[in-house]
């Protein structure tokens, strides 16, 4: 397996390269050459709680700074399991001597977690979602840290780095599967924010086989002309938890079904965009633990944003258990502190 950094469509570093020198020698000063959103520049909150001015136009130095990026290497996989529910186990890409080492076992059914940006193994999502998943069921918890893509201050860049990261945990999710014997029907991917995204193209790159993702919260900014989106088709059920539609998170549907807890904004008990985007993986945490989140459906997702839904059948949101089949636009309500669930 190469371990050289590709683009989009796995496009080789050398023809990277040249086309940025291209790019350079063509055109003084750093040129845009992508517009990802209509609107070029954002102000997103990062975990920290600082709000920081983005610029979503790709333009020439943030491929060059994308391209430094090398998922095969610098991505690291940390095992969580019933037996080591607080300390992880790395598992490296190409080692099988390794996993025989640990508390993996093919037969369970297998969690994979992608953070956001600015943030790494530690985030909250993660110290939210690990415990949540391990008390639920006796599972493998993979927690990727891709901090080395999602660290950077370069918004556009990070974005960039959300598709090469995605096509790597594709290989690495292949990979394990060849030495273990372990099948795309046991996977659940979640991804929050950028991770979302992330856990679509992961999805996407196994060709769709994955039983179970999950979109938290999917990432606004540099995704809404970007053709890299979290799409029904990448797993064999998609499902969306949408917090804080329209600043950080995306606002349109992206899976088979998509939730608009409080109408997909100004969640109760909250008074930030930040706090607003971090409740999807609480209220995922919740449904994992309690159940409880009682969505009723929709005919679009403005009635979802405004509470209008007025059609029969109901779902719930989250859980363990993938609703394959299910399809649909859903609004509910929750509480301002914990239990969040009013089912």
């Amino acid at each position: 397996m190469s371990s050289g950094v590709s683009l989009e469509n796995n496009m080789p570093i050398n023809v990277c390269l040249n086309i940025i020198i291209f790019y350079y020698l063509a055109f003084p000063g750093d040129p845009v050459i992508q517009k990802l959103d209509e609107q070029r520049y954002h102000y997103i909150q990062g975990p920290d709680g600082v709000s920081h001015l983005v610029d979503v136009w790709v333009k020439v130095s943030d491929i060059s700074e994308a391209a430094r990026y090398n998922p095969d290497r610098q991505n690291v996989y940390h095992l969580f399991t019933r037996d080591n529910p607080t300390v992880s186990q790395p598992i490296l890409m190409g080692n099988e001597g390794l996993i025989g080492l640990t508390n993996y076992n093919a037969r369970r059914r297998t969690i994979v977690l992608l953070h956001g940006w600015l943030e790494s193994v530690t985030a909250d999502m993660n110290t939210v979602l690990v415990p949540a998943f391990l008390a639920a069921e006796d599972l493998n918890v993979i927690v990727v840290d891709w901090s080395g893509g999602a660290g950077t201050i370069n918004y556009a860049a990070a974005v960039a780095n959300t598709v090469t990261s995605g096509q790597s945990v594709a290989r690495f999710i292949s990979w394990l599967n060849t030495a273990t014997g372990a099948v795309p029907t046991q996977y659940h991917i979640l991804g929050h924010s950028l991770g979302a995204h992330q856990a679509g193209i992961i999805g996407r790159n196994l060709g769709g086989s994955i039983a179970y993702v999950t979109g938290l919260d999917a990432a606004f900014p540099g995704w809404v002309n970007n053709g890299n989106r979290l799409r029904p088709s990448d797993a064999v059920y998609t499902e969306v938890i949408h917090t804080n539609a329209g600043v950080l998170g995306y606002v349109a549907t992206l899976g088979d079904v998509d939730f608009y807890p409080n109408g997909g904004s100004d969640m109760p008990g909250c008074n930030s965009n930040e706090c607003d985007h971090n409740r999807s993986f609480h209220y995922m945490g919740e449904s994992l633990r309690t159940g409880g989140f009682t969505g009723r459906r929709c005919a679009t997702y403005l009635g979802a944003m405004t509470g209008n839904c007025f059609l029969l059948g109901n779902l719930r949101m989250g859980g363990l258990v993938p609703k394959t089949g299910s399809t649909g636009i859903f609004w509910l309500q929750t509480n301002a502190s914990p239990p969040f669930s009013r089912g």
